[in-house]
């Protein structure tokens, strides 16, 4: 932390979290408070982050914000909302002052990636950490963006859905820590890392209106899946785990469809991908890797650490790299590792590859929460409060 008489300033890193039951829909816009409860894998902040630096100063004309290196309108309202909720703690201590907020991520923006969840939960706990605020973040977080709230803790997070009206008990809470289940490895599969056409926001309001099979459910079948992936986590069950995963993917991108207009997120090499897992899958006469997609067209892998190089190699078979070999993979394994595919499993699989059709991998596993970084020289603000580059 760095502190001076006229400005004090923190940094911070938080990660993105993958959901395995999705949050799609709102009951109230404003405080941000869904339709039905959800769960996620926190991923490694090794491998995917935002990274925060806050400076307070009562020298400061104005809040301002800058996003991956650009000066952003800092009087939207989520960021409002989150730096009213933080003021309002502080109270009369803060008085005068404003916020200068830098932060950057380490993987596109707005392309499904989940980005909006580790910005909010990374300027959030900043926040927090810059003011020693002993109260529960993940609501405040989940009034800039809803799955923010579960980047808030490690492992695995679920987000209750709540019932009070002030949204007091719509908070995040940890089903397990990243070392109960260390085994848990993440293949992101990359398709497109352009902005998606419907934002998720834009997307939820059209169903809630359309969908009724949204309403079916968020009503009738999350609750049970909730409680059933608990378990899944509890017992570190693959199977159970594998398969209310990808039921749940195929249903999030049903009621998608079913929305009016429709809203199609995924495209045609995301399909294929589902088709490569479930033969690789029945091939195998047991879930070795299980799908999930966002708001988006990038697969989300989840896979025990023993299977990964075997999906790897059906992964690379399948959508092989066209150009640059060495970036292809990044994070926790290199291309030049992957083996080649058996003929046994391209003769069960029989489909046929599209070279170019991914624009990488990244290789990481579930990990921990947000924390703050002591190395004052890896802050993303100067001594001016203005940003070092």
């Amino acid at each position: 932390m760095t502190e001076r008489i006229d400005m004090k300033q923190v940094t911070c890193i938080a990660p993105v979290n993958i959901a395995v039951i999705k949050y799609w829909g709102k009951r109230d816009e404003n405080l941000i408070l869904p339709i039905n409860s959800s769960l996620s894998g926190t991923l490694s902040t090794d491998q995917m982050c935002a990274k925060t630096t806050i400076a307070i100063s009562k020298f400061f004309e104005r809040d301002r914000l800058w996003i991956n290196g650009k000066e952003q309108d800092a009087s939207g309202k989520r960021l409002q909302n989150c730096l009213r909720e933080i003021r309002s703690r502080c109270g009369s201590e803060i008085q005068g002052c404003h916020y200068h907020i830098c932060s950057v991520n380490n993987f596109p923006t707005a392309a499904g990636l989940a980005s909006s969840a580790a910005g909010y939960a990374c300027l959030v706990y900043t926040l927090g950490r810059l003011h020693d605020l002993k109260d529960d973040l993940s609501i405040i977080a989940r009034q800039g963006s809803g799955s923010a709230c579960r980047s808030i803790y490690g492992g695995f997070v679920k987000w209750e859905m709540g019932y009070k009206s002030d949204g007091s008990d719509s908070i995040a809470v940890q089903v397990a820590p990243e070392v109960h289940w260390p085994e848990m490895e993440v293949l992101i599969l990359v398709v497109s890392d352009k902005k998606k056409g419907v934002s998720s926001t834009s997307g939820m309001q059209t169903s809630v209106k359309t969908s009724k099979l949204l309403e079916y459910r968020a009503e009738k079948l999350v609750p049970n899946l909730v409680t059933e992936m608990e378990t899944a986590i509890h017992q570190k069950d693959y199977q159970a785990f594998a398969e209310i995963t990808m039921k749940d993917s195929n249903q999030f991108h049903a009621v998608c469809l079913d929305t009016y207009p429709p809203i199609a997120y995924m495209n045609d090499v995301s399909h294929k991908i589902v088709q490569l897992i479930t033969r690789f899958n029945q091939h195998c006469k047991e879930y070795k890797a299980c799908y999930t997609f966002d708001a988006g067209p990038n697969a989300v892998l989840y896979v025990l650490a023993k299977d990964v190089p075997q999906i790897l190699s059906a992964v690379c078979h399948y959508f092989p790299c066209t150009d640059n070999q060495d970036g292809y993979i990044q994070g926790l394994s290199n291309y030049a590792e992957v083996k080649e595919l058996s003929q046994e499993i391209q003769s069960a699989i029989c489909l046929d590859p599209m070279p170019g059709s991914l624009t990488g991998i990244i290789h990481t596993r579930v990990g921990g929460g947000p924390r703050i970084i002591t190395d004052l020289n890896d802050g993303l603000l100067g001594d001016d409060g203005l940003p070092k580059c």
